[in-house]
């Protein structure tokens, strides 16, 4: 990776970080209600209305026992830094960050990740930050 490539990777994962914890504090209703100026849903789309079919991140929950996969799969373009998503951040019920998966656009063509919980039933919250079209969250049950 060049240095360029990696010195703005670093600023918008820093930049993300401190977009992810405001959203336990402006959102507080489990059906992704209200916040359109921090993330955007597919109700509230905001400024960047029609995006959600190539922003919103898609969940897939299969539970096997006291482990559950959750899939998440954001289909959006991976047009090297120029557009690509950037991250997906794994939420708990809570708005609590768990895991994160960060893309190298370089290396991989589709925004998809996987996470292992274990022990763990209730909502989850997936955002997907896109470098152009900001932090889009959707919500699943585990």
């Amino acid at each position: 990776m060049e240095r360029r490539d990696f010195i703005r990777l670093s600023t918008l994962s820093v930049g993300a970080g401190l977009v992810a914890p405001v959203i336990a504090v402006a959102e507080t209703d489990k059906h992704l209600k209200g916040a359109a100026d921090i993330y955007y849903t597919k109700d509230t789309q905001g400024r960047w209305n029609g995006k959600a079919a190539t922003h919103l991140p898609s969940i897939d929950v299969e539970k096997v026992g006291n482990k559950a996969t959750i899939k998440v799969v954001t289909a959006h373009e991976m047009k090297g830094y120029e557009h690509y998503i950037v991250k997906h951040v794994l939420l708990d019920q809570n708005y609590k960050f768990l895991q994160e998966h960060l893309f190298d656009p370089t290396k991989e063509s589709a925004a998809i990740s996987s996470f292992t919980l274990t022990d763990y039933t209730g909502p989850i919250y997936v955002g997907s930050l896109c470098n152009k079209h900001d932090l889009w969250l959707n919500g699943a049950d585990v």
